[in-house]
């Protein structure tokens, strides 16, 4: 029971640290079902009072803000193909239709469970991700030090997870739980690799989130770059992560890159798409509806809606 209530506390500690902590226990409390009955306007409304520390009322009449629109978005535009956009297994299959397989890493395996996996059917190295979550990822990058019990634990714990209820994000509502199995690319998962983040407002790139020091699903040396789709840099951030300070250059094939985004993105309001270049080669990461859930702190704040300004929201789909 002690080492239980520690976790927690560590959990509302790490949470607390990038918004505040009545919303990260909050959150916390969510993950434990203690607030399953309340519907999901009165849920978003009270938890976006309380990651502004009560300065911000949620409107939903009029929204203004990105972080507003979000919030609406998840209560209002549900359309059918948004699960298997999230679904990490099924999403490929919709890349690989909008702009190519060859784009695509390729699975090794689906599973519905850790004790499905047949670990000899799998290379030397692999990675092990659940399809219904964000960082639910275990790497094997050598089969000899492997540690198979570990890998069950963690993962079973992510398969067990509910991330709709934390902060009620429709596109993953309906998303089933399971495993799949992706070769391991030693390019990618250092602190040195770099993964671009491309977000696009009505199927359009608006900025690219250029992010380093992410090493295998840890965050802890994360930066973030913000560019816009003429690769100018933008004078802001996120409480969540400082800018690097370092001149990224414009990648040589950006006109790609924004064509590439564009045709995943095609009729959708606000969508990020992630993806890897690995010698100039564009891999397809996965797209996310509802960034940081749609609760972000940008500084300066004005850019909260400056962005959500460009943001023109569609007819209700619900």
């Amino acid at each position: 029971m002690i080492k239980k209530l520690i976790e927690v506390a560590q959990s509302v500690y790490q949470m607390g640290k990038y918004s505040s902590l009545p919303y990260a226990t909050a959150q916390l409390f969510s993950m434990h079902g203690f607030f399953d009955k309340m519907s999901d306007k009165t849920y978003l409304s009270m938890l976006y009072r309380l990651f502004f520390k009560f300065r911000r009322k949620l409107n939903l009449e009029n929204p203004q803000t990105l972080t507003e629109k979000l919030q609406w978005l998840k209560l209002y535009d549900h359309r059918d193909f948004y699960p298997n956009m999230v679904d990490k297994c099924e999403v490929k299959k919709i890349v690989a239709d909008r702009v190519g397989a060859e784009h695509v890493i390729p699975t090794l395996g689906v599973y519905n469970s850790f004790d499905e996996i047949d670990f000899d059917a799998l290379p030397e190295q692999f990675v092990l991700k659940c399809t219904h979550d964000s960082g639910g990822l275990y790497f094997c990058k050598d089969r000899s030090t492997f540690d198979k019990e570990e890998a069950r634990a963690f993962l079973n714990r992510r398969l067990e997870s509910t991330p709709f209820m934390q902060s009620r994000e429709f596109a993953y509502r309906d998303v089933k739980p399971r495993i799949i199995a992706e070769p391991f690319m030693p390019e990618l998962g250092n602190l040195d690799s770099v993964e671009y983040k491309v977000t696009c407002f009505n199927g359009k790139v608006n900025f690219i989130t250029v992010c380093t020091g992410i090493a295998h699903g840890r965050f802890e040396d994360r930066k973030n770059d913000f560019f816009d789709r003429d690769w100018n840099f933008l004078p802001f951030r996120t409480v969540y992560y400082e800018n690097s300070g370092i001149d990224y250059k414009k990648p040589e094939n950006l006109d790609e890159i924004i064509t590439f985004c564009e045709k995943i993105a095609d009729g959708i309001p606000y969508v990020r798409v992630d993806f890897y270049l690995l010698d100039g080669k564009i891999y397809f990461g996965e797209t996310t509806f509802y960034t940081w859930g749609g609760f972000i702190h940008f500084t300066p704040e004005e850019w909260d809606y400056k962005l959500g300004s460009m943001v023109e929201l569609p007819e209700k789909h619900i």
